[in-house]
């Protein structure tokens, strides 16, 4: 399979998803800005949903751009990454019907642990099908950004059980951390390029 035939599927499943996102928003009964009360949480948890699918796509799309070769390991990790981004739909609906409850804080921020780590798997099979000195493998390093990321969703999963401002808290500064488009692999993609012309 094609890395293009590969990123148009993946597209394919996150336009899928989005749309499953918004249409699980009802609007409110009532017209009068009362009634928009309840329906709050469910918006604020839509948007926090809405910018991750986004981060996931951004970086998606850039990590299959510098991917020289396709395996049948890179097609099944992509596929678990894409069924953890499948469950955001049912998680943010139950952490929004139920304003923000513990134990549906909790279990949001597990599946974005578990999405979290697929995206790691992904970069992982792409680096074992390109080669330690591929373009990704130069771009992803060490990769602190999302050592930090899932050690703060860690964070967020166990205080949500207690208290789940804390387990917000933790998601959306991931999400702010993560709003900056990533630009490692576009400036090893520029060095690459300017290599290639300069011979």
């Amino acid at each position: 399979m094609s890395k293009g035939r590969l990123e148009a599927f993946s597209d394919g499943v996150i336009a899928i998803i989005i749309t499953i996102m918004v249409l699980e928003m009802k609007p409110p009964h009532g017209t009068d800005l009362q009634s928009l009360g309840p329906v709050v949480p469910v918006f604020l948890s839509y948007v926090l949903s809405y910018v991750y699918v986004g981060i996931y796509w951004n970086n998606h799309h850039h990590l299959l751009h510098a991917t020289q070769h396709v395996t049948g390991r890179v097609l099944w990790t992509n596929l678990v990454l894409l069924f953890w981004l499948s469950l955001f739909p049912f998680c943010s609906g139950w952490l929004g019907e139920n304003h923000f409850a513990e134990l549906p804080t909790a279990v949001y921020g597990v599946v974005l642990l578990a999405a979290a780590y697929a995206f790691v798997a992904l970069q992982a099979a792409i680096v074992a099908a390109d080669g330690p000195g591929s373009r990704v493998a130069r771009a992803v390093g060490a990769d602190r950004k999302a050592l930090i990321s899932r050690l703060l969703y860690m964070v967020g999963i166990a205080g949500a059980l207690w208290q789940a401002w804390i387990g917000w808290a933790c998601y959306v500064t991931v999400a702010l951390i993560w709003f900056i488009p990533d630009r490692r692999i576009e400036r090893v993609l520029a060095r690459d390029e300017g290599a290639e012309l300069g011979r």
